[in-house]
């Protein structure tokens, strides 16, 4: 996403964010808030610093970078009602355990904004005839839920073949519903057949195989080890 001229001459940020529904496939302009933390002293504390939006959506802290100190390293934690954030950037290995984006506030910086996507939560209100499974993802030898995990499912349409992808985050007691929006792989008796892969960071990933219309009202478990 490009910012209009006038935005970049009249706001120096060190950092620049766009918010992007993943389900939508559109930047969201509403209903998202940004939390701002400075890492001091080996921990990171909440600023009071308010971000401002901009016209083209973006999300932007007009003169921190002239206000800290070189190499000063604060982080941005997004919340919007029915998502959670997927903070790696787009072809960065994911990991549960990042927390938001990081950025370094010094004044030489002039980054290109970054894209964040919010993914559908557990709790996220889809639109009526949406087809949905659900579940839970657990350590598979301790059998704890593992929260904020990434539950992915790909294919291609059947007609003309177009790549499709669908993601979710599950929540702090391991919880998923993913949206299947597309056609899975033909299966026996009329069934189609997706497979759904849960990755909690590098080398630490599950999958499952599901069936529809079968598997719509089942509570799938994806079980996590290492790779």
């Amino acid at each position: 996403m490009s910012l209009l001229p006038f935005e970049r001459n009249t706001l120096a940020s060190p950092a620049w964010f766009v918010p992007y529904d993943d389900f939508a496939r559109k930047v969201r302009g509403t209903g998202v808030s940004v939390l701002l933390d400075r890492f001091a002293d080996g921990v990171w504390v909440p600023q009071d610093t308010a971000a401002v939006r901009t016209p083209s959506a973006a999300i932007a802290y007009p003169g921190l970078g002239a206000r800290a100190a070189t190499g000063l390293r604060h982080r941005a934690r997004f919340e919007a009602a029915g998502y959670r954030p997927l903070y790696p950037a787009d072809g960065e290995p994911f990991d549960a355990t990042t927390v938001g984006v990081e950025f370094s506030a010094a004044p030489e910086n002039t980054p290109e904004p970054r894209l964040v996507r919010l993914l559908p939560s557990a709790e996220f209100p889809y639109p009526p005839g949406v087809r949905t499974v659900h579940g839970v993802v657990v350590d598979a030898a301790t059998r704890s839920p593992v929260a904020n995990a990434l539950v992915e499912a790909r294919g291609r349409t059947s007609v003309d073949l177009v790549p499709w992808q669908e993601r979710t985050l599950t929540g702090e007691l391991g919880a998923f519903r993913l949206a299947l929006r597309w056609d899975g792989e033909p299966g026996e008796g009329n069934t189609e057949v997706f497979r759904l892969e849960a990755t909690e960071r590098p080398g630490r990933t599950g999958s499952l195989e599901v069936r529809l219309p079968a598997g719509a009202a089942t509570r799938h478990v994806i079980e996590i080890r290492e790779q």
